[in-house]
């Protein structure tokens, strides 16, 4: 069968009428058109749908047993426009989005914020995790898009450059630490740390960096997320390297500067590569980039902060310094 919607439409546009011309004024079509696309239905099918009299026409039993079945066809299809037309059109849908324990307590929640404000039909999920855990929900196809670090080894995913960002040492501001302007690597030898658990990027370059200057670290406390980690440093516990951005000035922490070979790590968007965004999750990304270039989410520009320009490996010479934007 070759059924058109179109004939369906004509079809119950005449058997609510009960009149060709009627019909065809109402679907501001040609009488003509009409008569011949009903004809082609019936050829179609098999079978007369109307009795044609004088004046008016009459379903056949037929037509009766097709009109509630056009009807429901018509009002799926009509349905189906309609939630489309909300979803490209932004007034509802989903997003389900991913990001480190870092940017879910700075950069995403004005983000969120002002994306909400925009589209307040889309419902939002979001998944705090580290990177490693998140490129495999990325690949497992439960996250639209994800704030990760990077470089990223993974042939799926496709991902952009956002900022990257300075690591610092935080402790308490009675630490000997506290008073110097940086601290070097090496000197961390011995100094107990508040560690992040398996997963989190930051514990894995912490480890990389100490490793590199020749010694094991002492660990104070293992496991930590990251707002117990800033909590349990500020008690005395131990120290701890944390992107600079979680550590607040004028709170109980003091922010100090790992002296060169400084540590930074670079932000990114990701999603698979074999899937095209979604608008909810492109307008994300739009907005999250606003949101950097205009600084609204940032009491004030931590050292070494720098927003990139979208680079899936970023240069210094792409670069383009805060506190210039």
């Amino acid at each position: 069968m070759a059924v058109e919607l179109h004939q369906l439409r004509y079809f119950v546009a005449v058997a609510e009428q009960r009149h060709f011309t009627k019909a065809a004024r109402e679907l501001s079509v040609a009488q003509p058109s009409v008569s011949k696309q009903i004809r082609r239905l019936e050829d179609e099918l098999g079978a007369p749908l109307f009795h044609r009299m004088r004046g008016n026409v009459a379903l056949t039993p037929a037509g009766e047993a097709l009109l509630p079945l056009a009807r429901r066809v018509l009002t799926d299809v009509a349905g189906a426009e309609s939630e489309v037309r909300d979803l490209t059109g932004m007034r509802r849908g989903r997003l389900s989005l991913g990001a480190t324990p870092s940017l879910s307590t700075t950069l995403v929640p004005p983000a969120l914020a002002r994306y909400h404000q925009s589209y307040p039909g889309i419902e939002l999920v979001l998944r705090e995790a580290g990177s490693r855990d998140l490129v495999g929900e990325l690949e497992r196809g439960t996250l639209d898009v994800a704030l990760v670090i990077l470089p990223m080894h993974d042939d799926i995913l496709e991902t952009t450059a956002l900022l990257r960002e300075e690591l610092v040492l935080a402790v308490p501001k009675s630490h000997p630490f506290a008073k110097r302007r940086s601290v070097a690597i090496a000197e961390l030898r011995g100094v107990p740390l508040v560690m992040f658990r398996d997963g989190y990027d930051l514990r894995a370059t912490t480890v990389a960096a100490c490793r590199r200057a020749g010694f094991e670290p002492t660990f104070a406390l293992e496991g930590g997320e990251m707002d117990g980690v800033l909590r349990l440093t500020a008690a005395g516990v131990g120290v701890a390297v944390v992107p600079s951005l979680v550590v607040d000035r004028g709170g109980p922490l003091r922010a100090v500067r790992i002296a060169k070979p400084e540590l930074t790590r670079t932000i990114g968007f990701a999603h698979r590569r074999d899937r095209r965004l979604t608008r909810a999750a492109q307008e994300f990304i739009t907005t999250v980039r606003a949101l950097v270039a205009a600084r609204e989410w940032l009491a004030r520009t931590p050292a070494g902060l720098t927003v990139l320009d979208g680079a899936a490996v970023p240069r210094a010479r792409r670069a383009v310094s805060l506190s210039r934007v």
